[in-house]
């Protein structure tokens, strides 16, 4: 037998089991897309904000670009990597004006802190942009692990794949990691009591959204376990929140105030910003040596400088999108207390967690067969199947976008 038809026999292996995955061939069109000669609502896509679907935003972006001089105009490719030539006043200003949103986002969380409470002025964060979320999680864990200190890593169940592959690359004779059970922090506690007396460094690794449940890490429960042992450092992926809570956008650490506690704030442009890239809200001296020791970042092209203009023209909105924000969480609760109290999938709760809505339906076949009558009623839904989601937890993975309407969420429950 060739490589090849090893190959094959592996496919129709996956195709049996539910598991053979297809690049979707899409057109889109506003809210919409159209598969297959169908024009279909999405609610797949991770535009939480409807931002990428704005064609009256975009045009105003570029008739902003347009009043640029030809020389001031961004470029369409970086054509190098950052320490080349890749860097750009863009760039830069792009960084430094996310410092400034992190830096107004903690003033406020300090004026609104008890007087006892622990100041976060004196810690101010630096950032540094990448060229995407996988590029971020696959290369800052194993540059933070690269000193030969013992060094203990303590990652949620559930976190993205990206997350599991940077813990990957980060283990060596001086570094291992370990998951604790999904959200259970008496679990998480146990495994940092039983670290090794040479363990110098503890690194606990969560989502504050988790991307395929929709629920929340408890941050505030983290930061107390943090405050318990000097050696533990917080790593925080806010791909999911960003955008989407807090007061002005910043994501959960800013609205359960622990912005100043995590030592490793990532996230992402890809969602509900609808541009492309990801950074890390970090300590100088460890943005330093990320430059210094950042594989993905160090030898990979930079991004366009279009890209991080349009990023910095959304950035500037994000603050007053606030009813955005609030259409949106009406929406999603909405939405997930009508599949708890027809179908029992959850606790029953009108407290808002995100826009992602698991329907869980457990059997890959039961799962394909509900996208399928999802999108012959009109609506682009997807399932989500082993190994993306847990053994015998094959599911829709329904994300509302502030763009939708409350009929569109009635027809939806209706089609379920």
């Amino acid at each position: 037998m060739t490589l090849k038809d090893e190959l094959e026999q592996a496919l129709q292996t996956l195709k049996k089991n539910e598991q053979y995955r297809q690049i979707p061939a899409l057109a889109h069109d506003g809210r919409y897309v159209v598969y297959q000669g169908k024009r279909l609502l999405n609610i797949a896509s991770n535009d939480y904000l409807g931002l990428g679907s704005d064609s009256r935003l975009q045009r105003a972006f570029f008739e902003q670009m347009d009043q640029l001089a030809d020389t001031h105009y961004p470029k369409m490719s970086a054509t190098s990597s950052r320490l080349l030539t890749g860097d750009d006043t863009q760039l830069q200003a792009l960084e430094l004006e996310m410092q400034a949103w992190y830096q107004t986002a903690v003033c406020q969380e300090d004026a609104s802190n008890s007087p006892s409470s622990p100041s976060n002025l004196s810690r101010p964060k630096s950032v540094l942009v990448f060229n995407s979320g996988y590029h971020a999680n696959i290369g800052i864990l194993p540059a933070l692990t690269a000193l030969p200190i013992k060094t203990l890593v303590l990652a949620d169940k559930l976190v993205h794949a990206s997350i599991i592959d940077g813990l990957r690359l980060s283990q060596n004779k001086t570094v291992g990691y370990r998951r604790y059970r999904h959200n259970d922090y008496a679990h998480l506690a146990r495994l940092i009591e039983q670290a090794d007396d040479d363990i110098r460094r503890i690194i606990i690794v969560t989502e504050s959204v988790f991307s395929m449940d929709g629920d929340r890490a408890d941050l505030q429960q983290l930061v107390q376990i943090k405050a318990q042992d000097a050696r533990i450092e917080l790593y925080v992926d806010e791909a999911h929140a960003i955008g989407v809570l807090g007061k002005t956008g910043l994501g959960l650490a800013e609205e359960t105030q622990t912005l100043g506690q995590i030592d490793y704030l990532v996230g992402t442009f890809g969602k509900a910003f609808a541009s492309v890239g990801a950074y890390i809200m970090c300590d100088e001296t460890i943005k330093r040596w990320l430059v210094n020791h950042m594989r993905s970042l160090i030898f990979s092209t930079a991004l366009p400088p279009i890209n991080h203009a349009w990023t910095r023209f959304v950035l500037a909105k994000m603050p007053s999108l606030t009813s955005a924000r609030t259409h949106l969480a009406l929406l999603s609760t909405e939405l997930s207390e009508a599949i708890a109290l027809k179908y029992s999938t959850s606790a029953a709760s009108s407290a808002y967690t995100s826009p992602i809505v698991p329907y869980i339906l457990g059997d890959n076949a039961r799962t394909l067969a509900k996208a399928q009558q999802l999108q012959a009623a009109g609506f682009y839904a997807l399932p989500i199947r082993p190994p993306t989601v847990p053994a015998n937890s094959a599911r829709i993975r329904l994300v509302m976008n502030a763009k939708l309407t409350y009929d569109d969420c009635e027809r939806l429950i209706q089609q379920l």
